[in-house]
């Protein structure tokens, strides 16, 4: 699952190609002649019992039952032992090709979508031939193809400078000073923090005692990512900042005591101000702060640890830095 990994609430693509033994029971009555939906509630089982996250378990159970609306579609009813790889190349044909909404309107499969659809194909059916319901597994013959999103926007040198220097008029405004869009292009253009991260920020998260070294430590409540858990650098310029935004907005708990809704829009019209074409998101931060790093000889390891992403992801994350930051583009 690709499409700007660097932004993904999860990072941890599943090892599709070594399925794990099930360790979920099997109802009795699941055989190669039961039906599509008789495997789901099993399935679902299943994913839940390999630590699966909720988010994951509810895209995947949504791809298999559009696996059944497309035979349904096709006033098909085949039992789990008689849908071929053909069926599942022609469903996949369908996806990308054919597949309409109530008006007839072709309905488009994004790159991100179709990839994942592959990945349910290959997992399901895999789950089921390890189960030993399924002699043969239908979809390992699928191509997994390798379905690239294009490169993510990042911020010109240019741009970063009149970002900067928008923000930092709002800053010292003699009418009505704003140190917050100041504050978040400096948290994320030095850090690349995600806007999740960014909004579970505690005020108890930095760590002021070396003024002149702040850093601010990302956590995660959650233990199944206690992996991304890091301590990151502020930079001098970060306190002085930091401190009279605290004395304007007076936070009691987070840094943000806003809507991520809220914080996007400060981006947005710090972007206007500053006239920078194609906007500014976090986004579009986060992959500059990634590339500017990179640029200043930040070691790969070093990079994929401050990003805070698993060693599964970097690889294909590097790939887009690495591109991003070539002389050509």
């Amino acid at each position: 699952m690709s499409q700007n990994d660097l932004f993904s609430q999860s990072d941890e693509p599943l090892d599709v190609g070594k399925a794990a033994k099930p360790v979920a029971s099997l109802p009795s009555n699941l055989t190669p002649a039961s039906t599509l939906s008789a495997a789901m509630a099993p399935y679902q089982d299943y994913m839940t019992s390999q630590g699966m996250s909720p988010n994951t378990i509810k895209a995947f159970m949504g791809d298999v039952r559009l696996i059944g609306r497309y035979f349904k579609f096709k006033e098909q009813h085949p039992s789990l032992q008689e849908i071929t790889t053909d069926d599942l190349n022609q469903f996949l044909h369908w996806l990308r090709h054919e597949r309409r909404n109530p008006a007839g309107e072709l309905v488009p499969c994004s790159p991100k979508s179709y990839a994942r659809r592959v990945t349910t194909l290959k997992s399901f059916f895999g789950w089921l031939h390890h189960s030993e319901v399924l002699a043969l597994d239908p979809a390992v013959p699928v191509i997994q193809e390798s379905v690239r999103a294009p490169l993510p926007r990042i911020l010109h040198d240019n741009e970063v400078d009149k970002l900067l220097r928008i923000t930092r008029d709002l800053l010292w405004s003699p009418t009505k000073p704003d140190a917050r869009p100041y504050l978040i292009a400096l948290i994320v253009l030095q850090t690349a923090l995600k806007k999740s991260e960014m909004m579970n920020l505690y005020l108890a998260d930095v760590d002021a005692s070396n003024p002149r070294e702040p850093t601010i430590m990302v956590r995660y409540d959650n233990p199944r990512y206690a992996h991304k858990e890091r301590k990151l650098a502020l930079g001098p310029a970060f306190l002085p900042v930091y401190n009279q935004y605290r004395r304007s907005y007076q936070p009691q708990k987070f840094i943000f005591e806003c809507s991520a809704r809220n914080l996007e829009y400060v981006l947005a019209d710090a972007a206007a101000l500053a006239g920078i074409e194609g906007g500014v998101s976090f986004e579009s931060l986060r992959w500059t702060s990634a590339v500017r790093s990179y640029r200043f000889g930040t070691p790969p390891e070093a990079l994929r640890k401050k990003l805070g992403l698993s060693a599964i992801t970097w690889r294909e994350t590097f790939e887009k830095i690495k591109t991003l930051a070539s002389p050509g583009l």
